[in-house]
């Protein structure tokens, strides 16, 4: 049967229902996610330039520890450094700032689609208290039934769909929201690098009291420790690099970790203060070191405190000691060889999970950026290590 062309007032009125609803839907919607976006390119187009700017920091930074070891290259090497951090920093506020417009924007969407609504399900339900019998029996033909029933179910349709934007609107304010206490506690974190490259630099003004004199001989007195750890960053560089590289998932400083920023500061290579004031964390470990830090994963886990010598150590004392060497798995101690004896004291990291090849590690003491002595968790390939040996 033909529908009639012609269309009766209550379609009218259910006409400019649906109207009002496209209007709020077009009108609503759409400018406010144009005006999202445009903010978020304002904040997205200064984010990559101050990461590009890292990059940059990260390549001084590479060709300042090449330079010979003196003073000014120290100074220069612990500035860059805090640029480096500071452009974080800047990163990590440009993030905040953009969230925040994002959630205001968001809040709004919600706010005027709830609006919106409210006076279009009012509406409707005036129109809906006219059961299908009585609007069957009002109409003039089965067309006019038919239209009404259309246009009815439109409308619900319409609102079907708006409302499912509202939940997905509700969602993405959870996750901005979650997102922001990330970025400031990332922030925080940063901040707090920023504050031990600082102490850093006072205490090898302190140490060697501004002469190049007093530098060259602390250089001496730790040429060991400063060889090799330059040898184990360059095995660990290479070997991340060619396993594909990693994923840096946390960084910065473990709170529950006894020594950070503040009662270790690190001298480029160097651990200071810690235990005894020579950088000891008291256990026969330099703090902030590799080692240190799997020697207290072990001690939480296990309530022994081994005390294994050098990193390159761990597998063969944890074997020793009854531990089992397998294939990587949560729990485990992961050990990189140096490759040659006496090439570099080798490196060591806990394992905190695995899934398929990739493993996530958590360690101290790689310079992924933010110089010595630092914290970060990863994901990485499984065969960046040589021996994964069950602790927990």
């Amino acid at each position: 049967m033909k529908l009639r062309t012609t269309t009766p007032a209550s379609i009218n009125r259910t006409v400019r229902l649906v109207l009002i609803l496209l209007a709020v839907i077009i009108g609503v919607v759409v400018p406010l996610q144009m005006t999202q976006k445009a903010s978020a390119d304002q904040y997205d187009d200064r984010i990559n330039a101050l990461q590009q700017d890292i990059a940059k920091y990260q390549a001084e930074g590479a060709r300042l520890n090449g330079e010979a070891a003196t003073l000014q290259s120290a100074l220069a090497q612990i500035a860059n450094d805090k640029s480096a951090i500071q452009t974080q920093v800047d990163i990590s506020q440009a993030k905040y700032d953009q969230l925040v417009i994002q959630i205001s924007d968001t809040e709004k969407q919600i706010k005027d689609n709830q609006d919106a609504l409210g006076k279009t399900i009012a509406d409707l339900y005036v129109d809906d208290k006219v059961s299908p019998i009585e609007m069957l029996a009002s109409s003039k033909n089965i067309g006019d039934y038919l239209d009404k029933q259309e246009y009815r179910s439109s409308v619900r349709n319409e609102l079907t769909g708006t409302i499912t934007k509202i939940k997905d609107l509700k969602k993405s304010l959870d996750t901005k929201k979650a997102d922001v206490e990330k970025v400031l506690a990332d922030q925080k974190s940063q901040r707090d690098q920023l504050v031990a490259k600082e102490s850093e630099q006072q205490n090898l003004l302190q140490k060697t009291q501004g002469q190049e004199a007093g530098y060259q001989q602390l250089i001496s007195n730790n040429q060991a420790a400063i060889s090799e750890a330059k040898a184990t960053q360059a095995l660990v560089n290479s070997r991340f690099k060619s396993n594909g590289g990693f994923t840096l998932i946390a960084a910065g400083s473990l709170g529950a970790y006894p020594w950070n920023y503040s009662n270790c500061p690190m001298i480029g290579y160097l651990s200071t203060g810690g235990d005894d004031g020579n950088g000891s964390d008291g256990h026969g470990y330099g703090c902030r070191q590799c080692a240190s830090y799997v020697a207290w994963r072990i001690a939480n886990e296990t309530g022994k405190y081994y005390s294994w010598g050098n990193a390159v150590n761990f597998t063969a004392d944890a074997v020793a000691a009854g531990y089992v060497e397998g294939p990587a798995q949560a729990g485990s101690i992961a050990v990189m060889d140096p490759g040659k004896a006496g090439q570099s004291y080798g490196h060591v990291a806990w394992v905190e999970a695995v899934s398929g090849n990739t493993v996530t590690i958590s360690q101290y003491n790689y310079d992924y950026g933010d110089g010595y002595g630092m914290y970060s968790m990863m994901n990485l390939s499984v065969n960046a290590f040589d021996h994964y040996v069950k602790i927990k």
